[in-house]
């Protein structure tokens, strides 16, 4: 019998809705703050899980999504998953739960859903401490102040997918608004793949979220306009991400020099905040504080 989902407290939700709306810190000089996030164990911490092979047997262990991003420069290679390989097909590999399925109609029927769907789902069972991640409240944060927000996950799902997802966050409360998407970027979904990476099939995560970040700034020019008080902040959990994101920011200034970058990587207790500047970068360390306090990152 399947599990029913949790009810949110109704004081919860009018709390949200009566909060009050907060202009952007250049609203008067005519800037926009926009808000760049990575999705898994960033703004929420899912269940879905990497497989990978053993080479010999085919044994198949699974990995949670910060596991591997903490050791799969190993895999293959050294240590204790040196006799282990990541196989990239995208039905029976080991990125298969973060791939869309393609469901027959009889899925459909029976309820079947994609996996990012039934992972926040499943999710919304818990507690909240146990699946919002360190960059949550500002998510939060940019949703109901109606940011535009770019969501940039190494995911291959659907755009559309990726949305449905995140309208159960609001569904259930814990959203007061669906987010003023400015673009969603499932970096390994094969259309997007190949238009970020110019037909590169094998270019790496962080290439691509590097890709996915040019074109959501100039995104952002063409729809809200060109102005030097404009500000741009991405959010990642991924140490190798966060040092690409970093230099196609550098890149940025120095195309944009009047506007704000920064880059921010969460860790399970803290961040980093890195402002990029013209000729260098100058780092905030914030460690072991609240995530309410990482809200001034952005603003």
């Amino acid at each position: 019998m399947a599990k029913k989902m949790k009810k949110t407290n109704k004081s919860q939700l009018e709390l949200f809705y009566e909060r009050p709306i907060e202009k952007d810190r250049n609203y008067d000089l005519g800037g926009k703050s926009f808000y760049f996030f990575d999705f898994d164990d960033n703004v929420a911490t899912l269940a879905t899980t990497i497989v990978i092979f053993h080479k010999a047997t085919g044994q198949e262990v699974h990995m949670s999504s910060s596991d591997f991003a903490l050791h799969h420069r190993e895999i293959g290679i050294s240590g204790k998953f040196s006799d282990f390989y990541i196989d990239f097909n995208d039905e029976n590999g080991s990125f298969r739960n973060f791939r869309d399925q393609n469901l027959q109609i009889l899925d459909k029927v029976k309820g079947k859903k994609q996996r990012f769907i039934q992972d926040i789902q499943e999710a919304l069972l818990k507690q909240d401490f146990d699946w919002k991640a360190p960059s949550w409240n500002c998510f939060f944060h940019a949703a109901h102040n109606q940011r535009p927000i770019s969501v940039i996950t190494a995911r291959g799902h659907e755009p559309e997918t990726i949305k449905k997802g995140i309208d159960l966050l609001v569904k259930d409360g814990h959203l007061s608004k669906s987010p003023n998407y400015l673009s969603i970027y499932p970096v390994s979904n094969p259309k997007i793949k190949e238009s970020l990476s110019g037909g590169d099939m094998n270019a790496s995560v962080a290439d691509l979220k590097r890709g996915a970040i040019r074109e959501s700034v100039e995104m952002a020019i063409q729809k809200y306009g060109y102005s030097d008080h404009h500000r741009f902040g991405m959010s990642d959990d991924d140490a190798h991400n966060v040092e690409l994101i970093t230099e196609e920011m550098k890149t940025l200034k120095q195309d944009y020099p009047q506007m704000s970058f920064f880059v921010i990587q969460t860790f399970k207790d803290s961040f980093t905040k890195t402002e990029v500047l013209q000729h260098r970068t100058r780092d905030i360390i914030t460690k072991k504080e609240s995530k309410a306090d990482q809200l001034h990152l952005f603003l």
